[in-house]
C-alpha cells in the first residue's frame, strides 16, 4: 500500500529544474533511499514533500490525499516529519524541552508534551543528556536530538535528511540501528544519504536520481548494478 506518491513532480528555479518530472511511491511501513551525486536535487524533493518549496507542476498525494498546496504546518499535521541537513537545535533549551517542542504538536498540556518528550528521548537514547542545554551537545548527539524532535510530532512518514553525514563508523552504526529501530516501530521511512553502504544495508527500495530526473528505481542490487548509477557515480568508463 502506496502512504505516499509522487506524479510527475517538478521544481524550477528560475530556468534551472532542480527536479523534473519525477514519479515515485513509498510503501507504509518501508524504507526508501533516496540517492545521487551531489546536486542531483535529493534534498529539493524533500522540501517539495515537506511544502519548505511549494512544486512548480506535478503532483503529491499522502494516503491518496492531495498534499500538494497544503502549508509547511498543515504537512506536519497530517503525519509527516523530517529533519535537515544543518541541524538547528533551540539552543538555549534542555534536550527535553526541545523535544516537547515538537510535542505541543499534538497537546496543549505541558504534562502530556513532557511525558511525550520523556518517552522519545528514551526510545532515542538520549536521557543521559536531557537537562543539558542543546548548544552543548556534539554532532552525533544533535542529529539524535534532530530525530527525536521529529518523533515528537507523530509522523507517520519520516524523512531523513543525511543522519549520517559528518559520524565516524561507529557513530554511523549507532544512527543505522536507531533508524532500523524507528521503522521496526511501524514508521515509514525515506532516507537520503550519500555514504553508499548505510544506503544499500537499510533501504528496501531506493530511489536513483541525477540532474533532478530519475535513473533507477528498484531493489538495492538492481539500483547498485544499473548502468546509469555507475555511469553518475563513477562515470562513462565504469558504466
Amino acid at each position: 500500500m502506496s502512504l505516499l506518491e509522487a506524479r510527475d513532480i517538478t521544481k524550477k528555479f528560475g530556468g534551472l529544474a532542480a527536479v523534473s518530472n519525477l514519479s515515485f511511491n513509498v510503501n507504509k511501513g518501508e524504507i526508501l533511499g533516496v540517492i545521487g551525486p551531489n546536486g542531483s536535487g535529493k534534498t529539493t524533493v524533500f522540501n517539495c514533500i515537506s511544502r519548505f518549496f511549494p512544486l512548480t507542476s506535478g503532483e503529491l498525494y499522502f494516503k491518496d490525499q492531495r498534499i500538494d498546496e497544503l502549508p509547511a504546518h498543515k504537512i506536519c499535521d497530517i503525519g509527516i516529519g523530517r529533519t535537515f541537513q544543518v541541524v538547528k537545535p533551540l539552543k538555549r533549551m534542555s534536550v527535553e524541552e526541545n523535544v516537547m517542542a515538537g510535542a505541543f504538536l499534538r497537546t496543549s498540556s505541558m504534562h502530556k508534551a513532557r511525558l511525550k518528550a520523556n518517552e522519545i528521548i528514551e526510545f532515542c537514547g538520549l536521557e543521559k543528556y536531557k537537562y543539558r542545554e542543546a548548544k552543548s551537545l556534539p554532532i552525533p548527539l544533535r542529529k539524535r536530538l534532530e530525530i527525536a524532535r521529529s518523533l515528537a510530532t507523530d509522523p507517520e512518514l519520516l524523512l531523513l535528511d543525511e543522519t549520517c553525514a559528518g559520524l565516524n563508523p561507529k557513530e554511523s552504526e549507532e544512527a543505522i540501528a536507531l533508524i532500523r529501530k524507528i521503522r521496526d516501530a511501524g514508521m515509514t521511512i525515506i532516507i537520503v544519504e550519500h555514504i553508499m553502504k548505510v544506503m544499500m544495508g537499510i533501504s528496501d527500495r531506493i530511489l536513483a536520481i541525477n540532474f533532478g530526473s530519475m535513473i533507477a528505481f528498484g531493489s538495492p542490487q538492481e539500483v547498485s548494478n544499473h548502468p546509469e548509477v555507475i555511469r553518475a557515480y563513477l562515470g562513462d568508463a565504469y558504466a
